[in-house]
């Protein structure tokens, strides 16, 4: 049995127009905006995945590791960020341990 709404004329739009639309949907919530910087970012990462497959992570984590004790700290950031990209978990842990040991109080650890 098919089932039949009857409204009268004009109250049903059969389309919305751009306009309501951009109102009604805003933004997507995963749209933060433009910026360069991060999409170079996620480029990079992209190419470093390609590169190294599943291991990427763990390459550029190493590779922020070297960074860091090589006093490089722009070149520990934008590792850590590419780690971040692939495994952001991997990269708070990478994060946290690399806070540790750039703390003054760990005396036994050296200056870095």
């Amino acid at each position: 049995m098919t089932i039949r709404l009857a409204l009268p004329p004009g109250r049903l739009r059969p389309r919305l127009s751009a306009s309501v639309i951009r109102e009604a949907c805003g933004i997507p919530c995963n749209d933060n905006g433009r910026d360069d910087q991060s999409d170079a970012l996620l480029h990079a990462a992209l190419r470093h995945f390609a590169e190294h497959g599943l291991a990427a992570a763990h390459r550029a984590r190493k590779q922020a590791e070297a960074a860091f004790f090589a006093g490089d700290r722009q070149g520990y950031g934008w590792w850590l960020e590419i780690c971040r990209a692939l495994d952001r978990r991997m990269a708070q842990d990478l994060g946290m341990a690399m806070a540790v040991e750039g703390a003054p109080a760990n005396s036994d650890l050296g200056a870095v």
